[in-house]
């Protein structure tokens, strides 16, 4: 017998045997879970579907139930005319609530994971559309709020979902490619910053140097709890500039939300402050999530950040960190991929399963996603000697 039940918080979970089963990824874990869920920008609202197989736990999904209205979320006022036309129809036709199996706040595919030798991948999934179908109802019920979109978030392309597409299909999902998560494979052989350095081809290795020269007296600095207390607002400050010139975003976090990550994950979360004459002018925060280091939200001051070249040194750090810390991967997520390429990350394609539960609006699913995500044009960088 097959079954599932809802939880909406992270303290109803059977935590034992849902941490047992998840220990490969710390955002499925509760104690991430429990972070964000005290952190999570006021958009967004969580529910913790629970699988079992003859009463034993062998699945998991994390549904975030977010209202999403666009309009907000387009961040920079010099637009066209045709263009803000362009926006404001995208924003009466798919504003609303949504749900996201996943994780809307960060890169990757940490939304579901089953036991494969106990449920097959049908299974699970039928079991995750029926779980879906009952918050739906559950959200109109509580709310009266008619759910308009339904999202599978960020498959890497050799991901076992794939194989049940015809599933997608007869429940009228669309297969979308979104942007690439830049992913850098760290070497065997990279025992120290410099075994780094050595791999880089003349041109890069003088790239590194340059950019370390730039610093230019910053100092960096590792934050424990007790000093993200005290820069909090600055912290906040310096991500909000970041934030705020980005051109289309679905979230504002809260100003609590990086103490909560600390408070909770403890040393799994880093936050690294750039300091130049005590100042604190950027910084950049890190997940340490088993063997991967996943590179998590950052901020900078403007003025330095192209003086002293502070987004390339934190990418650099971030690599540094990684190599000194024995992790395999280093997870830099979408955007900015030319620039993350130049230091060493390729790109691995990704994908989505969206629905949006109007069946006219969602037959037209695929032009409307096309006008809300461009295709960029960038180019690959290949900074590594053998690349």
């Amino acid at each position: 017998m097959i079954e599932f039940k809802l939880f909406t918080s992270v303290t109803e979970l059977p935590k034992a045997s849902w941490n047992a089963l998840t220990r490969h990824d710390i955002f499925l874990q509760t104690t991430y879970l429990e972070a964000a869920s005290k952190a999570l920008p006021k958009t967004i609202g969580m529910c913790y579907v629970a699988v079992f197989k003859n009463h034993q736990l062998v699945g998991v999904a994390v549904i975030q139930h977010v209202q999403l209205y666009l309009k907000d979320m387009f961040r920079h006022d010099d637009v066209t005319c045709i263009k803000e036309v362009v926006q404001n129809a995208l924003s009466k036709v798919l504003k609303g609530h949504i749900l996201v199996v996943g994780n809307l706040t960060h890169t990757g595919q940490h939304g579901i994971y089953f036991n494969t030798e106990m449920i097959s991948e049908g299974e699970f999934l039928n079991v995750v559309f029926n779980a879906i179908k009952s918050l739906k109802i559950r959200i109109k019920k509580e709310y009266n709020k008619t759910i308009r979109l339904i999202l599978f978030k960020d498959y890497f392309e050799g991901d076992i979902i794939h194989s049940e597409k015809h599933l997608f299909d007869t429940n009228k999902f669309h297969k979308l490619n979104v942007q690439p998560n830049m992913i850098m494979l760290t070497q065997k052989i990279w025992l120290k910053p410099q075994d780094y350095l050595d791999a880089l081809t003349t041109k890069y290795r003088t790239r590194y140097k340059r950019a370390r020269k730039k610093r230019n007296g910053i100092v960096t600095k590792e934050l424990d709890l007790n000093a993200l207390k005290e820069s909090s607002n600055t912290i906040y400050n310096l991500y909000k500039h970041v934030s705020n010139n980005a051109s289309f975003n679905t979230f504002i976090l809260p100003e609590n939300h990086f103490l909560s990550l600390k408070e909770h994950l403890q040393h799994n979360f880093k936050v690294f402050g750039y300091y130049l004459n005590n100042e604190l002018i950027g910084f950049y925060s890190l997940i340490l999530n088993n063997d991967s280091l996943e590179t998590y939200f950052l901020g900078y001051d403007a003025e330095h950040q192209h003086s002293n070249q502070l987004y390339l040194n934190m990418l650099y750090d971030m690599a540094v960190y990684a190599i000194e810390n024995n992790f395999k991967t280093v997870v830099y997520a979408r955007t900015a991929m030319e620039i993350k390429s130049s230091v060493g990350a390729k790109p691995e394609a990704m994908f989505m399963y969206l629905k949006y539960t109007n069946p006219i609006v969602n037959a037209l699913l695929k032009p409307i996603f096309s006008l809300m995500n461009p295709s960029q044009d960038w180019e690959q960088r290949h900074p590594f000697k053998k690349d």
